[in-house]
């Protein structure tokens, strides 16, 4: 059974090692990639640090109707924050909109203290604020 389900607000939650394969920052050479790592934290929280390659669109404006840039529409979402708590909010949230998305349990803390990148907004090693 797939990890994405669509409708009525069911989702379901990944840890951060089936986050980083489905993504592609899993390291190995068949880690797949097709899914898009959705950052839902405050702009602050970005710039200090973020995945790479993940796309940014704050829960806030998520919210309030704000859509899905281009390159992540008709793709698989795994949705993360920095604990868990907002991710999952947004994950139920594009659940309603019948977008496929999953939250990564523990967030970008258990991102970067698996030792996956972290980068800030200039490309160099970031932190999880």
């Amino acid at each position: 059974m797939s990890m994405f389900r669509r409708g009525q607000g069911v989702h379901g939650r990944v840890t951060v090692a089936e986050a980083a394969t489905r993504t592609g920052h899993g390291g190995a050479a068949d880690s797949g990639g097709d899914a898009v790592l959705l950052d839902v934290r405050e702009p602050y929280e970005w710039q200090a640090g973020h995945a790479p390659r993940a796309v940014h669109l704050p829960l806030s404006a998520l919210a309030a109707g704000a859509g899905l840039p281009a390159h992540a529409q008709a793709r698989p979402l795994i949705v993360i924050c920095r604990s868990g708590n907002r991710s999952r909010q947004a994950a139920e949230l594009l659940a309603t909109r019948g977008t496929a998305a999953v939250d990564v349990i523990g967030g970008m803390r258990d991102w970067a203290g698996a030792g996956l990148p972290v980068v800030d907004i200039s490309g160099g090693n970031g932190t999880v604020a």
